[in-house]
């Protein structure tokens, strides 16, 4: 695990587009991740190979809390245990300094198992509660009727993992 460098952009918009279950964007938005938010973002890296990528920003009006925007694990690594280990990496330093305290996301409600990937996290990280409230409903998105609500999960307060 580590943050991940410009040259790796390609192979997270790679992992997006062939998830086909995250929104892709431009192949450019994963490069800028890539260069300007590196210290949030991770990339599993296995044998060489880029083979998953959380993508996260710390929120401006929030700088204690991380929202993580993507998580991605390509299909041939899966079941690994690469997405816990991504997102634990993206915040054990900033939780153990107090710099992070909150971990976001938004999870559309048919989407099972990230939102067992999130349940696990709260978890490890000292047993943080997990508040879902709505955010973002299908009239926010310009694809009408298309795109599914994405609620928001409030994780924390995190502590240290024992």
């Amino acid at each position: 695990m580590r943050p991940p460098r410009i040259g790796d952009g390609a192979a997270m918009w790679r992992i997006a587009r062939d998830s086909q279950t995250l929104d892709l964007n431009s192949s450019y938005a994963y490069i800028l991740y890539a260069r300007d938010f590196a210290s949030t973002c991770r990339v599993a890296v296995v044998e060489g190979e880029v083979a998953g990528f959380v993508i996260g920003y710390r929120r401006p009006e929030s700088p204690e809390t991380v929202f993580v925007w993507q998580v991605a694990v390509d299909e041939a690594f899966r079941g690994l245990g690469l997405a816990g280990r991504m997102l634990d990496g993206l915040v054990e330093d900033g939780v153990a300094d107090g710099s992070i305290r909150m971990l976001e996301t938004t999870i559309t409600d048919d989407n099972a198992p990230s939102q067992r990937t999130f349940a696990s996290f709260a978890e490890r990280w000292g047993g943080a509660s997990v508040t879902v409230r709505p955010l973002f409903e299908r009239g926010h998105f310009p694809e009408e009727g298309e795109h599914e609500p994405e609620p928001l999960y409030e994780i924390g307060p995190l502590a240290a993992q024992d």
